[in-house]
Formats: C-alpha cells, structure tokens, sequence
C-alpha cells in the first residue's frame, strides 16, 4: 500500500513537472488591446518556426524614413490549418498587417489580418 502511494506520488509530481510549462505559455497581455495598428510595408524575410510565425518588414514612416517592423501571428501548425505554408509570405511581397501593437511602441505587432498588393486577404486564426 505504501508503495502504491508512493508510485502514484512520484508518478503525479512527474506529470505536473513535464505538463505545468506548457500552461506557462504567454498570452496577449503584452499588446495594446485597447486600439487596432495597421502597418503597410515590404517583407524582408518570414520565418516559420515555432512558437510563432514572424514577418520582418520595411515600413516607410509619415517622413519618408524607413523603419523595421516585426510581425508576430500563430504557429506554422495553426496557420497551416488555414491554408498557409513556408512560401505563403515571401520577401519583396507588399503587405498590409492589421493587429494589435506591443505595449511600449515598440515596431512589433501581433497581426489578425493581412493583404497582399493584389488584394488577397489572409486570416492566421482558425475561424470559429
């Protein structure tokens, strides 16, 4: 009886040490809810890799200056349940991202939505 205690102890506190970091994972606390960003720019490189996606890109500022942007979205699992693959985004693509910017001001997004030049529309969500 002892024994089987101990087993199911040991077995228990295993668990919860291999399976609590993954409720660790963040969420969207760290964006600005509260109002909607779009940036418009040139992809200078798309990485799929985990845990999230990420498009780096050129934005040209109101005074024609050129800054760096990062654009986070979901994993290449989640994303590739909407139709996305590694050649989905590919530098020199003009695109348009809409999200949610870094709390901060910080020229980092987590986009909902984006458009391409010629009008293509792509969501990285899973509809609901």
């Amino acid at each position: 009886m002892k024994n089987r205690f101990c087993g199911m102890l040991i077995g228990t506190v295993g668990l919860l040490i291999v399976f609590v970091p993954v409720l660790a994972h963040h969420g969207r606390s760290n964006y600005d809810v509260t109002s909607t960003l779009t940036v418009k720019g040139i992809v200078t490189d798309f990485e799929w890799s985990n845990p999230h996606a990420v498009i780096h890109l050129d934005a040209t500022d109101e005074g024609g200056k050129v800054e760096k942007w990062m654009a986070e979205t979901n994993s290449p699992t989640t994303l590739s349940r909407q139709g996305w693959t590694r050649h989905t985004v590919k530098p020199g693509d003009q695109v348009t991202l809409v999200g949610h910017r870094v709390k901060g001001g910080a020229n980092y997004i987590n986009f909902s939505k984006i458009t391409f030049a010629d009008g293509r529309e792509l969501h990285p969500a899973v509809a609901n």
